[in-house]
């Protein structure tokens, strides 16, 4: 039986190769290529739609979800050490007046739309939900779920599955660090490892026995997150789109964002990293306009239909020209075989191998890739960053939820004391309907309605 640094070195011998691919994939992936926004056939927006297409959009989504054929994906692999906390990010109490976590926020909305479809259509679909965890996360989410009776769901619409993971190499990619005396560091293998957990996890087999058509894809920490969301679901199917993405305009030019483009050599879609723009390109205005030329923020938040997965997903997981490895710098700790100890670097040390869930884009032709441009304040406050940081911290995440409860109360004709916000239970409401009683209404600050 092989020894553990006899099976390392078989694992470096076979991983050292992709790692060095990687790198210099990272220094050439956009050299000699050129850039364009999206066509008017690909691109929409919410912020600009007519009121007819958004409610046709709507309706057509909330159908699909009565009849069944909706299902979701939750990335949610991560951990809340950002956040100070050894727990999953979804079981983290943002400190809204409610105290509801991540995950309970996202089951109630699912719970709300479900119930929407159904008393609209007299049907009694469920809306399954497909819970994406780690090796380190996976425990710690079951338990969560089942100490919260699953935040109202039915446990037999819930399907946890994990992500893979890969090992952490050192700075020039030769070594793999250790995380024990006999035992590899590794880390999860990027949002791309979507793919290949659906194909190992046989999700597709079960989206079919369950007649799933249509799959809505988003990640933990938005806490704004429409899950299932009909206009989003509905959106796609009425353009017949494979693929579709929802993006936010980018806040300013210097905004650390991925950009959905248009890839002018292969005419099909991508994502440029903020890293990979020039400043020329990232400040660049439409004619006679403040807007900026690109603008369309990729935040992780995908269509897919299932016939799709079907017919391309061993295609993308088994070709690195779909779905090639990518690199990251990080502060990886390690177990120093000198000392005997763990290693807590405070620079950067090595190189995690992450696949990215976009690079499949330029596999979908033009006409079958949407892009729905989405009201930022409505819909995306992602929790990234512990308090004190300059955004996207549980106090913003807190105050954008609570501004758009708010706002919702007062189009009804509520009061709010004080100028003070107010929480919408996300039982109650999933985009501002059901708050006709609050008309006339003065609520107090902080109340949960």
């Amino acid at each position: 039986m092989p020894d553990f640094q006899s099976e390392k070195q078989e694992i470096e011998s076979q991983l050292s190769p992709i790692v060095q691919r990687a790198i210099e994939f990272s220094k050439t992936s956009t050299v000699g290529k050129t850039f364009k926004p999206l066509p008017s056939t690909s691109s929409f927006s919410l912020i600009d739609s007519e009121a007819s297409t958004k409610s046709q959009w709507f309706d057509t989504g909330l159908k699909a979800i009565s009849q069944g054929e909706v299902g979701v994906i939750l990335m949610a692999g991560g951990q809340g050490t950002r956040l100070g906390s050894s727990k999953p990010k979804g079981c983290y109490d943002i400190g809204l007046p409610s105290h509801k976590s991540l995950f309970q926020i996202q089951a109630e909305k699912i719970l709300r739309i479900q119930t929407l479809a159904n008393e609209t259509y007299n049907t009694s679909a469920l809306i399954n939900w497909y819970v994406m965890t780690s090796k380190p996360t996976r425990a710690d989410t079951e338990q969560f779920f089942v100490e919260n009776k699953y935040f109202g769901l039915q446990s037999s619409q819930i399907t946890f599955f994990n992500q893979g993971t890969l090992p952490c190499f050192n700075m020039d990619g030769s070594k793999i660090l250790l995380d024990g005396p006999e035992k590899l560091a590794e880390s999860p293998d990027g949002n791309g490892g979507l793919y290949k957990a659906i194909y190992t996890n046989d999700l597709i087999s079960d989206f079919t026995k369950k007649g799933i058509k249509h799959i809505h894809m988003y990640c933990v920490d938005n806490v704004l997150v429409k899950v299932a969301d009909p206009t989003f679901i509905g959106f796609s199917i009425v353009n017949d789109f494979q693929l579709a993405t929802k993006v936010v305009r980018k806040r300013d030019a210097s905004e650390s964002v991925g950009l959905i483009v248009l890839d002018e050599d292969l005419q099909r879609p991508a994502v440029i990293e903020y890293s990979e723009i020039s400043k020329e390109l990232s400040e660049q205005k439409e004619p006679g306009s403040d807007l900026l030329t690109f603008r369309a923020a990729n935040i992780v938040n995908h269509y897919y239909s299932v016939e799709l997965l079907k017919n391309s997903i061993t295609k993308w997981i088994d070709n690195q020209d779909y779905l090639p490895f990518h690199i990251a710098f990080k502060k990886i700790p390690y177990f120093d075989t000198v000392s005997g100890g763990l290693i807590k670097p405070t620079e950067p040390n090595g190189i995690k191998l992450e696949q990215f869930i976009f690079d499949v884009f330029k596999d979908i032709e033009l006409r079958k890739f949407g892009c729905l441009e989405v009201e930022r304040s409505e819909e995306f406050s992602p929790l990234k960053n512990a308090s004190g940081a300059k955004n996207d911290t549980p106090e913003s995440s807190v105050e954008n939820y609570l501004t758009l409860s708010s706002k919702w109360v007062k189009a009804q004709g509520g009061l709010i004391k004080d100028q003070g916000l107010v929480e919408v239970n996300s039982l109650t409401s999933y985009q501002g309907e059901g708050l006709e009683s609050t008309k006339g209404k003065t609520f107090n600050n902080l109340e949960i309605i």
